[in-house]
């Protein structure tokens, strides 16, 4: 079959490999009718994560269609069209009985304390294989699967496995309430869900950080007011926006592989200011925290769900203590925010695909991985079309 290889830093290869097969009772094989480019992807293939084993199936989104189940899925048979969740959780240890997914007991292989494991990662996360390829294993299927109601299409879908969310996850751990404003830096993908996700659960105002004119305008049309931080400092025009007081509470879906800042020069004091060289990989990995730091109000909340490696080791803690803030962080428990995504696509509460703007077949990933990596214009969410027969 047909997928998506790392190889290497900067080599990232379609190649012929295997057909997966049951390895454990809780397994199921699914045929993949969707899958897609995330950010998360771009860590490995630049570099900025390592630990990436040669040969491993890239890639945690998918969408498909169960063809084997191992005896102790009860859940799930063959032809049924499901959801596959991100991460890997046995849905059997405390952890996992506590809604934190993230952090199963049983799923990464590196033991109890080893962290979140899953799909398409490096070994610290376990070294599966990925789901951008024909068909894939998922361990544990009968939690990491999730049935798709009818109505919701492919396209759908594929954004609720992880990139929906994850921004819903980040607007959950923020604790916001009605009436809230709420600064989201990051308008991609995931930048973009949690701005809607800010919305439904009740803020009053959302104001966006980027400065990518397709992305600002995509958050604009989501009811967010913008800011480009290209044109002015980021910090300084968020407290003026808020009368002088600051943000309630404040979303991080960067991480450290941001961008090249562009046009003012850099402020004093530590401070950088909207341009000279702002924010980018290796040079300020922590430049959107200080930024979030700054823009929050006093006793206010930052939630950061952007992805940083663990060589990242630097924080403005000193301004954040003396500001009393609270922060929460952390990868997603997809399992369980999945299922009630899913119903609120399948009643209309609101429509993914918005985010969708390309589609591509997965003969054309390398291709789609550059496009997305130079972030051309129009270029925010990539699905992939593996293109399986059914066997």
């Amino acid at each position: 079959m047909k997928a998506v290889v790392f190889h290497g830093v900067g080599d990232i290869r379609i190649d012929d490999v295997p057909e997966p097969k049951i390895q454990a009772p809780t397994d199921a094989i699914v045929r993949l009718t969707a899958s897609a480019i995330c950010g998360t992807d771009l860590h490995f293939v630049r570099g900025s994560f390592s630990d990436v084993r040669e040969g491993t199936i890239l890639g945690h989104e998918g969408v498909g269609i169960v063809e084997q189940v191992g005896d102790m899925v009860r859940n799930f048979r063959k032809g049924d069209r499901v959801v596959i969740c991100s991460t890997i959780a046995c849905g059997s240890c405390s952890y996992c009985r506590a809604g934190y997914f993230a952090q199963c007991d049983n799923a990464n292989p590196g033991g109890k304390r080893a962290g979140t494991a899953f799909f398409g990662g490096p070994q610290p996360a376990g070294g599966f294989d990925g789901l951008q390829a024909e068909k894939a294993r998922v361990p544990f299927a009968h939690v990491g699967l999730v049935k798709v109601p009818e109505p919701v299409s492919d396209d759908q879908a594929i954004l609720v496995s992880d990139i929906f969310p994850t921004g819903w996850f980040g607007a959950d751990i923020a604790g916001i309430h009605e009436g809230h404003t709420v600064v989201v830096f990051g308008c991609g993908p995931v930048g973009l869900a949690a701005i809607v996700s800010a919305r439904l659960m009740g803020a009053g105002r959302i104001i966006a950080v980027d400065h990518q004119a397709d992305r600002l305008e995509m958050a604009q049309r989501q009811g967010a007011e913008i800011v480009n931080f290209d044109r002015e400092d980021p910090v300084e025009t968020i407290v003026a926006l808020t009368g002088g007081i600051g943000a309630d509470r404040v979303i991080d879906a960067v991480g450290v592989d941001a961008e090249h800042a562009h046009g003012a020069q850099e402020k004093g004091g530590g401070q950088r200011g909207a341009g000279g060289h702002a924010w980018a990989p290796g040079d300020a990995p922590t430049q959107v925290l200080e930024w979030a730091v700054g823009a929050l109000a006093k006793a206010g909340t930052l939630s950061i769900i952007g992805v940083y490696p663990p060589t990242v080791t630097s924080f403005p803690i000193g301004q954040a203590m003396n500001k009393n803030l609270t922060i929460r962080m952390g990868n997603c428990n997809h399992r369980k925010y999945v299922p009630h995504l899913l119903d609120l696509v399948a009643a209309g509460v609101f429509d993914p695909v918005d985010v969708l703007t390309e589609v591509e077949p997965i003969t054309d990933a390398i291709g789609a991985y550059a496009a997305f990596d130079e972030r051309r214009p129009g270029w925010i969410k990539v699905e992939l079309e593996p293109q399986a027969e059914p066997g």
